[in-house]
């Protein structure tokens, strides 16, 4: 169960209903808001980048609220359970609509708290998708031990999955060829809580960062979130993490198995969104010289 910002009691008087005189003459509407996030990390580093403003999201609500004349409360939750899932911290909302000046023919309790309401849950149902990566010990049965722990992952569902390729190190010391895989997957995580999830997985099987390019038992890349295709995909910058991915379209790595579990995939690069069968094109031959079979497997 993810971590709760809950925001209640927003008020505003504004013309929403069927009825002709409602549109005419304002009543009031009660908003109620429950974010879900995760907030391990905004406890752990008092960043206001790694929670939600609580006050955007209300100003966001009664904006709604206050603005274009609707029918009907289920119109207002919806509007604002999709203001309230903008920030890239929020994975679920759950939002309520109170019409306590309702015209039901009926008395209720208070002109606060009675009356109708509707209630609403919205969460983030995004395409991921995750490169894998192993070329030390048990190659094959560490990454297929890695694709059942993503499945584990609660808030992610694993899709497809494609077949083992072989391909040669890039970059970095002298070492032993890779098996490499990419994985599909629809997910509501935040990105950074999805990364965490994949470093967790690579620390259960032996993963140590000392060496960058280095040897690796397993390595998980986040390569993108979301489809860039309607421009739903997100794009950020920290420290610890790029979406998407900064070197993902010049890596036949990840554009060949990608291209193996899904042939219409397309990747957001500086020129916009591109269809990763014309990348691997444009890729030099030498970067595809290199790339033959694994070994078949099944790990869902």
């Amino acid at each position: 169960m993810s971590d709760r910002i809950g925001l209640t009691g927003i008020v505003a008087e504004a013309c929403h209903g069927v009825l002709e005189h409602e549109k005419r003459a304002p009543q009031r509407f009660v908003a109620d808001i429950v974010l879900e996030c995760d907030l391990r990390r905004a406890g752990a580093d008092d960043e206001l980048a790694s929670t939600v403003s609580y006050a955007d999201i209300a100003q966001g609500a009664y904006a709604v609220l206050t603005g274009d004349s609707v029918d009907l409360i289920e119109t207002l939750a919806e509007r604002i359970a999709a203001v309230a899932l903008a920030p890239v911290a929020v994975e679920a909302v759950e939002v309520t609509i109170r019409k306590p000046q309702a015209p039901a023919g009926v008395p209720f309790v208070d002109e606060v708290t009675g009356g109708p309401f509707v209630t609403v849950r919205r969460e983030h149902d995004r395409e991921v998708v995750i490169a894998l990566g192993a070329n030390m010990g048990d190659r094959a049965g560490t990454m297929a031990d890695a694709v059942r722990a993503l499945t584990a992952v609660d808030g992610l569902e694993v899709v497809a999955c494609s077949p083992l390729l072989e391909t040669g190190a890039v970059g970095g010391p002298e070492q032993p060829d890779y098996l490499n895989a990419v994985v599909v997957a629809r997910s509501r995580l935040a990105p950074w809580t999805l990364l965490d999830e994949l470093h967790r997985i690579e620390r259960n099987h032996g993963r140590v960062r000392e060496v960058r390019w280095g040897a690796r038992t397993l390595d998980l890349d986040l390569i993108q979130v979301g489809d860039s295709t309607d421009d739903s995909d997100l794009r950020f910058e920290t420290e610890e993490l790029t979406l998407p991915h900064p070197r993902a379209h010049e890596r036949a790595f990840v554009l060949v198995p990608w291209s193996r579990v899904d042939g219409t995939a397309q990747l957001r690069t500086a020129a916009g969104s591109e269809d990763i069968r014309e990348l691997i094109d444009g890729l030099p031959a030498a970067a595809l010289d290199g790339i033959r079979p694994g070994p078949a497997w099944d790990p869902l």
